[in-house]
C-alpha cells in the first residue's frame, strides 16, 4: 500500500479567512448558457419571467455566491444598450466571438432579476475591446447610480427603480489574445484599463475592480503581460484575472492529475509578479487573484471549432458542451484544493460555465437539468470549504509521471468554520495505483468527531454521468477508526475525499 500519508490539522495553523467568492462561477451568452439553459419560457418548469426553476434548485443547491457576466470573449463586441429596455426593441446582433446571433432577449435587468433568485451577485465585465471609457461609464451609471442622470433614469423608464449596486467589474476580457475583438499590447491595454477604473471610481469609489492577466499560461507574453500591465494600472484595480483550462487528449490519467502542479506554479509565478510590481511602486496595498476562468475544457473543442466554421450565425447552438468523467471530476477537487490553499491570495474563482458550457449543470431544452460528475467537488468545497483555510503538516509520498517528477500522492487541506465548530479535510489521493494508508490528527481540535465521511470513487476513469443515469454520486464511508484525537482510513486510489469533524 506504500508509504503512510500523515496529516497534523490545528486551529492555530491559519492561512486566511475563505473569501466566499471562490466559489463563483461565470455565465456568457455563449451556446446554450442562457438559452434553454437558465432561460426557457414555455418550458415546465419555467417561471414567470422564462427562468428554468429545475436549474435555479440546482444553482442554489451550489450555492454560487457571485457570476461573471456576459463574457468572456463575447464581452468585447457587447453593446450594452441592446440588452436593455423594453424585449421587442432590442436588436439582434452577430457575436464575432463564438460565430452566432444574439437575440438580446435575456439581458442586464433579466439576468439581475436571475441573480436575485438564485441568491447571487454579478461580476459585471464592461467591453474594453470594441469599446472603452466612455460606454464603461454610461454602463455603470445605468446600473449603480441614484441620480437624476440620463442613464440612470433610463433605466427608471425600462421599469428598474432600485440600482442593480454591481461592486466588482472586469476591466474586459483576456485583451492579450489576438483571437479577442480589439486585443490591444499590454501597455495600450494597461493605460485604457487605468483610465477606466479611474474614470468609474470618480463616479462610484466603492467599486473594486478585476484588470486582466494572460489568457492562459502557455500565452508568449506571459507574465511579463501582467508586469507591464500592472505598471499602468497597480494604483487602481483590485484584482488580476487568471485563466485556464485542462484537458486529458493523451489519455493519461497519471499526468492529468499531476497538473494541478503546473497550476501551483502558475499561481506563484503571478503572486511573484504583483508583488515584484508592488515593491517597484513602493506601495502598500497587495493585488489579489480573481481566478475567473477554470475548469476541464477539452472533449468537444474539435467539433467546436468546425461548427461554428461551417455553421455559422446560428442562435444558442449547442457549443462546448463537454460531458464529464470521473477523472475530470478528479482533477476539479485538486484545482479547489489548490485555489484553499492559496486563500491568502486568490480570493475569487469562477468556474467556467455554470449551465450547459463547460458545465458542472446540463439541460435537456425540453426536459429535465442534471448533475454532471464535476457537481460534486464544488458542491462539497462550497459547502464545507467556507471559514478559515488551514495549513497543515503533510508528509506523503510522491511519483512520476510521464511529464512531471515528484508528484504528491496526496493533495490535501483543511478548513475550520468556527461558527458550525467543524473542520474539514478535502484529499484526492492521485495516486493511480494503489490505495493510500491516510493518517489525521485532529487533537488541536478537542472532542471533535468525524459527522460526515464523503467520497467519489471510481475504477472507471472514463465513467460519465448523463440525463438517464449517474453512476457518479458521493457515497458516505464508515470504514475508518478515530481515537485520541487520530483518524485512519484507506484512501482508493484516484478519490476525493470529505472528512467533516465536528463537537
Amino acid at each position: 500500500m506504500g508509504q503512510v500519508t500523515k496529516m497534523i490539522v490545528d486551529k492555530d495553523f491559519q492561512l486566511a479567512k475563505v473569501d466566499d467568492r471562490l466559489y463563483g462561477a461565470f455565465i456568457e451568452h455563449l451556446g446554450r448558457a442562457v438559452y434553454t439553459g437558465i432561460y426557457q419560457p414555455g418550458h415546465a418548469s419555467a417561471d414567470e419571467e422564462g427562468f428554468r426553476k429545475d436549474v435555479m434548485e440546482l444553482v442554489k443547491e451550489l450555492n454560487v455566491p457571485i457570476v461573471r457576466y456576459p463574457g468572456g470573449n463575447f464581452v468585447s463586441n457587447f453593446f450594452w444598450e441592446d440588452s436593455v429596455g423594453p424585449k421587442e426593441q432590442r436588436k439582434k446582433r452577430l457575436d464575432l466571438a463564438w460565430r452566432t446571433i444574439e437575440s438580446n432577449e435575456v439581458g442586464l435587468s433579466e439576468f439581475a432579476s436571475w441573480c436575485r433568485k438564485v441568491n447571487s451577485q454579478m461580476m459585471m465585465a464592461v467591453n474594453l475591446g470594441t469599446r472603452g471609457t466612455a460606454d464603461a461609464l454610461n454602463l455603470l451609471e445605468y446600473c449603480n447610480m441614484e441620480t437624476d442622470s440620463y442613464y440612470a433614469n433610463l433605466r427608471r423608464q425600462h421599469g428598474v427603480e432600485k440600482p442593480y449596486g454591481i461592486k466588482t467589474w472586469c476591466l474586459g476580457n483576456e485583451m492579450d489574445g489576438p483571437w479577442q475583438m480589439g486585443h490591444k499590447t499590454a501597455a495600450e491595454y494597461g493605460h485604457l484599463a487605468a483610465e477606466t477604473a479611474k474614470a468609474m471610481k470618480a463616479m462610484d469609489d466603492s467599486l473594486e475592480f478585476v484588470v486582466c492577466g494572460s489568457s492562459n499560461v502557455e500565452m508568449p507574453t506571459f507574465p511579463q503581460w501582467e508586469a507591464s500591465t500592472l505598471e499602468e494600472a497597480y494604483e487602481y484595480v483590485d484584482y488580476i484575472s487568471l485563466h485556464q483550462y485542462y484537458g486529458n487528449r493523451e489519455d493519461d490519467t497519471a499526468d492529468f492529475f499531476a497538473k494541478t502542479q503546473d497550476l501551483k506554479n502558475f499561481l506563484h509565478s503571478v503572486i511573484a509578479t504583483c508583488d515584484f510590481i508592488k515593491a517597484k511602486k513602493r506601495s502598500k496595498k497587495n493585488i489579489y487573484l480573481s481566478f475567473d476562468e477554470w475548469n476541464v475544457w477539452y472533449h468537444t473543442a474539435d467539433a467546436d471549432n468546425d461548427k461554428m466554421a461551417k455553421k455559422p450565425w446560428q442562435t444558442a447552438p449547442h457549443l462546448l458542451e463537454d460531458i464529464y468523467t470521473f477523472e475530470d471530476a478528479i482533477l476539479n477537487g485538486l484545482i479547489l484544493i489548490t485555489f484553499l490553499k492559496h486563500a491568502d491570495r486568490v480570493k475569487i474563482a469562477c468556474l467556467a460555465q455554470l449551465i450547459n458550457v463547460i458545465a458542472p449543470i446540463m439541460t435537456q431544452p425540453d426536459g429535465p437539468a442534471w448533475r454532471q460528475t464535476i457537481f460534486y467537488p464544488f458542491l462539497h468545497a462550497s459547502k464545507y470549504g467556507r471559514g478559515i483555510a488551514l495549513s497543515p503538516v503533510m508528509s506523503t509520498g510522491t511519483h512520476d509521471t510521464s511529464k512531471h517528477s515528484d508528484v504528491t500522492d496526496c493533495e490535501s487541506v483543511a478548513v475550520y468554520c468556527e461558527e458550525k465548530q467543524e473542520v474539514t479535510i478535502f484529499a484526492v489521493n492521485r495516486n493511480t495505483k494503489q490505495d493510500l494508508s491516510f493518517q489525521a490528527d485532529i487533537r488541536g481540535f478537542e472532542g471533535y468527531q468525524v459527522k460526515e465521511y464523503l467520497v467519489l470513487e471510481s475504477e472507471d476513469m472514463k465513467l460519465v454521468n448523463s440525463l438517464q443515469n449517474s453512476p457518479v454520486q458521493p457515497k458516505s464511508r464508515t470504514d475508518y477508526e478515530m481515537a485520541d484525537g487520530i483518524f485512519e482510513t484507506v484512501m482508493k486510489k484516484c478519490s476525493w475525499n470529505v472528512i467533516v469533524f465536528g463537537k
